[in-house]
């Protein structure tokens, strides 16, 4: 009863705690956006109370502008694609040219004349697939082609039709409306998850489905979930021409994501998605406006992107540079929500499902893998499937880390910045990585081992979040050029006390996520026992 006591004790004042610093925050957040409001680059008038909005995000910017031509798009798109699969009784072949034919035109609309490179690299990527699949060079060739072309595109911004005559060069001005080349990151992961599948396919598989599906709680309920889709091979008929070119270009998915395996899109071409009902689609879709009215609220009164690219953090105090870095990935995680939630619902709507990215909350992650798990989760089930296992997995995972974030910096941009953050989450990865190997090992029986374990995981979980408030200030605030400025501010006379209040609040964040999980796992405890 006293541990109980205690523990109910300690959740009161976190609690309490997180009420005071959520509040300090949100009034200086306020002070701060009200006093540099002139100096701000990228604010334009709002629609709410008369404040200004914060718009400097060119991502969001673009989204945001774009919602109700995206959302004609993809209502004509889901119209088309069910009334035709209802009259005629499509399958996979059949649905595979529907999607690709409306996606072609929105491509066309994309793109323009781009569309040639990309249906050039996407052919050329087939064949190689289809000749090398059976072959012991396959691996290399099918991630040289894709890398060189992957770094090829933005060294040469998407080419020029100029440089193949001149006969081509009145295509240059029918390029679309979108970068082509932008886009084409997310197709090379899809050709290199339709050439990996289609190589394992060639070979005996050694996935139970029958064991998987008595110990899925979902498959055992008589639906079908990803892992299921993803995992079990396909015929050889799915792997034809028309179908791989509807998984590379299927609308919904094409400009952002999430990240669907070649399996699992395929597998969904003859059976629609069971997983979900048309009930959970519509809350899914409600819960979509709620958290689109929340980004509203947030960058009219909070301006913390305007903050970061107008290079002002340089004048606020070490507190304020804490606030403005928060601020901006709180806003970081709800836009890239918003934005991977809208697409994955209207391909829940088609009947694709796809894996869905930020599960968790971005305040609620405590170590870097848990958070890397929950940020862009159908990336991440992307690198493990095929990059991590086949580079060793967990046997050598101090070298994978390292190749793994090299790419995924890579693919995001040709940037230092972005490889700084890359190197930098590495660093932090490793020391997190050797002490869960040796936490395994550690077995605690009594309360006091248990206390003292609890609070020195507190502590390092501490110690994590301040790391990734680091590595993303770094690659997505002040550059690898701020380091130095960043490390003399906060190790100053004034800098420390708001070290240490960081450090703090970050441990008290990481109990009360303890708190959390264990509420959880008792909640999923009594389930299992009463069913």
């Amino acid at each position: 009863m006293g541990s109980r006591s205690w523990e109910r004790r300690e959740l009161a004042f976190i609690l309490v705690y997180a009420a005071c610093f959520y509040t300090y925050i949100i009034h200086r957040s306020l002070k701060l956006s009200h006093d540099y409001h002139e100096m701000l680059r990228g604010l334009r008038p709002g629609w709410l109370a008369g404040r200004l909005n914060d718009v400097s995000d060119a991502q969001w910017r673009n989204v945001r502008g774009n919602l109700p031509v995206l959302t004609t798009v993809f209502g004509a798109f889901t119209l088309i694609a069910v009334s035709l699969r209802g009259m005629y009784h499509l399958k996979a072949s059949g649905m595979s040219i529907v999607w690709l034919l409306t996606s072609l035109i929105y491509l066309l609309y994309l793109h323009g004349a781009c569309v040639i490179f990309i249906l050039l690299i996407s052919s050329l990527n087939y064949v190689l697939v289809k000749v090398f699949a059976r072959t012991k060079y396959f691996s290399l060739v099918l991630w040289t082609f894709n890398v060189f072309f992957l770094i090829c595109n933005r060294v040469y911004e998407g080419y020029s039709f100029s440089a193949l005559g001149d006969r081509w060069v009145y295509l240059d001005n029918f390029r679309g409306t979108f970068r082509w080349h932008i886009c084409f990151n997310f197709v090379t992961l899809r050709m290199i998850s339709f050439g990996y599948d289609y190589h394992w396919a060639c070979q005996s598989s050694c996935f139970d489905e029958e064991k998987h599906i008595q110990h899925c709680s979902v498959c055992k309920s008589g639906r079908t979930c990803y892992l299921l889709l993803q995992e079990r091979s396909l015929q050889s008929d799915k792997f034809f021409f028309s179908i791989y070119l509807c998984y590379l270009f299927y609308a919904p998915l094409y400009i952002a994501g999430p990240i669907i395996s070649f399996n699992a899109f395929a597998s969904q071409l003859d059976l629609p998605q069971n997983t979900h009902s048309t009930k959970d689609v519509v809350f899914y879709g409600l819960r979509w406006v709620f958290s689109l009215l929340l980004i509203e609220l947030m960058t009219h009164f909070f301006h913390f992107n305007a903050f970061a690219l107008s290079g002002l953090w340089k004048q606020l105090s070490a507190v304020d540079v804490f606030i403005i870095g928060y601020g901006v990935l709180n806003f970081m995680w709800l836009k890239f929500l918003l934005v991977w939630r809208y697409f994955r619902f209207w391909s829940l709507i088609n009947g694709i499902e796809s894996p869905e990215n930020m599960p968790k909350c971005i305040n609620n992650c405590y170590n870097l893998e848990g958070f890397w798990k929950n940020w862009h989760a159908s990336y991440n089930k992307w690198l493990v499937r095929y990059m991590y296992i086949p580079l060793g997995g967990s046997r050598t995972k101090l070298f994978n880390v390292w190749v793994i974030f090299t790419f995924v910096a890579v693919w995001h941009d040709l940037e230092w910045k972005l490889l700084s953050w890359a190197w930098l989450t590495c660093l932090f990865f490793v020391p997190e990585m050797l002490l869960k190997s040796a936490a395994s090992g550690f077995q605690v029986e009594n309360a006091f081992g248990k206390f003292v374990f609890r609070e020195l995981s507190a502590v390092a979980g501490a110690v994590t979040i301040t790391c990734l408030m680091v590595a993303n200030l770094v690659g997505f605030v002040i550059g690898p050029s701020g380091i130095n400025w960043l490390i003399s501010r906060f190790l100053h006379k004034e800098g420390l006390p708001v070290l240490g209040g960081m450090f703090f609040t970050f441990y008290l964040g990481t109990k009360l996520m303890f708190h959390i999980r264990d509420a959880k796992q008792s909640i999923h405890r009594r389930n299992t026992v009463q069913s």
